[in-house]
């Protein structure tokens, strides 16, 4: 579980550096579109590169259709927010910009859990729950101020 916290902390760490780096490579190539896109093509290319040395074997033909529609859009999901925080990083700020992320990601993930959404197991609102949410959107405010 301490491994899984790590790597959790490691992905908030990536969260505002990849917007800032974002939000530079947009000023130097004209477009938030642009920039995300080339965001999207070196992360593939990285891939790629991981896949081949690790020989993971990626399933490719009638695999690939036995999978719910719905389960393609993961990836414009992360391109809309490279997209959103390329543009709104540097008029934000990073601890602004990731306060409110992460507003809106419990904000989502209280629904998610309270209905067991999209495959999370449910997990029930309860008042220590609400009020947790309640503190990080207030934190939100007070980063934001």
């Amino acid at each position: 579980m301490l491994l899984f916290l790590v790597f959790a902390l490691l992905a908030g760490v990536i969260l505002p550096v990849q917007a800032g780096v974002n939000a530079q490579l947009r000023v130097h190539l004209g477009s938030p579109l642009a920039a995300a896109l080339v965001s999207f093509v070196v992360g593939t290319a990285g891939l790629l590169g991981l896949v081949a040395v690790l020989q993971v074997p990626v399933p490719v033909g009638p695999a690939w259709g036995r999978s719910p529609g719905w389960h393609w859009i993961g990836g414009l999901l992360g391109a809309a927010y490279v997209a959103i925080a390329t543009v709104v990083a540097p008029r934000l700020g990073a601890a602004t910009l990731v306060a409110a992320v992460v507003a809106g990601q419990m904000l989502t993930s209280i629904v998610l859990d309270q209905y067991g959404l999209i495959g999370y197991p449910p997990h029930p609102l309860t008042a220590a729950r609400a009020l947790g949410v309640v503190l990080v959107v207030g934190g939100v405010i007070l980063i934001q101020r």
